[in-house]
């Protein structure tokens, strides 16, 4: 068991080094490939609008006009041991791991999303609890129910989840639950800390919305994994031994029918955790999504960076926590591994 966990680890850490050189090799190598100059690049940094002045001191202070390889390895020097970062006689402090510095703002990317992490957990952690609650026990009972007047018509919603947009199902939900009849708050954010009803009653609406997109595919993963299990010669086996129906299915069909669901968990509250976008432009929710689409309309690369490393950063902490249950899920796994 402990090797499996120091290979899963290693294997995390592997994957998270890839990541960075991917991103490095995105945002500086093929800018510099398609013909930009340091000060086209710097541009990118500084914002809007930016004077011949700034961009001399952006290409300056993060080293543009060196070699690839240098800036390479001040880029991941100052990801892993943080950076410096002057402005004539000011020096700012960007602690480790520091993630850039937005000029468009004056602040540490890593301090801006760290302010509206809270935000996004909320959306992730409200929308994961309903849509695998929900997904799993509607995938079961079509299962156990295959052919009924239930199965059609939760396969039926399952296909309107899966193929309606979320900013679609949002309005709609905005407009006729909020402002036509106000049986909800006009969404703005209120920390649990501080009001944990009002906090619920804002993030009802984003949690079910998101959540309804993400049910429907569990219902249908699970819907298809019970009834290729249903079939199996040990659940006939359980049964001709007398096992309640309810052991059979929840103990014996469902156990297994969980490896795929729980793999398909881990992507998608990393890929939430890192920015649900949609949903939180829908809902103006100032996470780190909404965070992420402002700094690409302001143009502010540290910060587009920042996320895009945040974001990759989840989903491989995700799928590692993932790979660590799976023993647990299946016992298979610890054998296998």
């Amino acid at each position: 068991m402990l090797t499996y966990i120091l290979r899963r680890l290693g294997a995390g850490v592997l994957l998270l080094a890839i990541v960075t050189m991917v991103t490095f090799w995105i945002f500086f190598v093929l800018p510099k490939w398609a013909g930009l100059t340091p000060h086209g690049m710097a541009a990118m940094y500084v914002g809007k609008a930016p004077t011949p002045a700034a961009l001399d001191a952006t290409v300056e202070r993060l080293g543009l006009d060196q070699p690839i390889a240098v800036q390479f390895y001040n880029f991941v020097k100052d990801l892993l041991f943080g950076a410096e970062f002057t402005f004539g006689r000011e020096t700012i402090e960007c602690a480790a791991p520091c993630l850039g510095y937005s000029f468009t703002t004056n602040t540490p990317v890593l301090e801006q999303i760290v302010s509206r992490l809270p935000v996004t957990m909320s959306l992730a952690a409200g929308a994961a609890v309903m849509w695998v609650v929900g997904g799993v026990a509607v995938g079961v009972l079509s299962a156990v129910k295959k052919g009924s007047v239930f199965d059609r018509i939760a396969m039926s919603l399952a296909l309107v989840g899966v193929s309606l947009p979320i900013y679609f199902t949002g309005l709609l939900s905005l407009a006729f639950l909020v402002h036509s009849t106000n049986l909800f708050p006009v969404p703005r954010y209120v920390p649990l800390s501080e009001d944990p009803i009002s906090w619920f009653q804002v993030m009802f609406l984003p949690w079910v919305t998101l959540a309804f997109l993400h049910a429907a595919q569990y219902a249908r993963q699970t819907r298809a994994g019970m009834l290729e299990t249903l079939g199996e010669d040990y659940i006939r086996t359980a049964r001709a031994k007398g096992l309640s129906e309810r052991r059979v299915i929840l103990k014996h069909a469902l156990r297994p029918t969980l490896t795929p669901i729980v793999t398909i968990f881990g992507l998608d509250i990393g890929l939430v955790l890192g920015g649900a976008i949609l949903t939180e432009t829908t809902f103006s929710l100032n996470g780190i999504g909404k965070f992420a689409i402002d700094a690409i309309v302001s143009k502010d690369l540290p910060v587009i960076i920042g996320v895009t490393l945040m974001g990759a950063f989840f989903i491989v902490l995700c799928n590692l926590v993932v790979d660590l249950l799976y023993p647990i899920v299946d016992p298979r796994v610890r054998i296998a591994g």
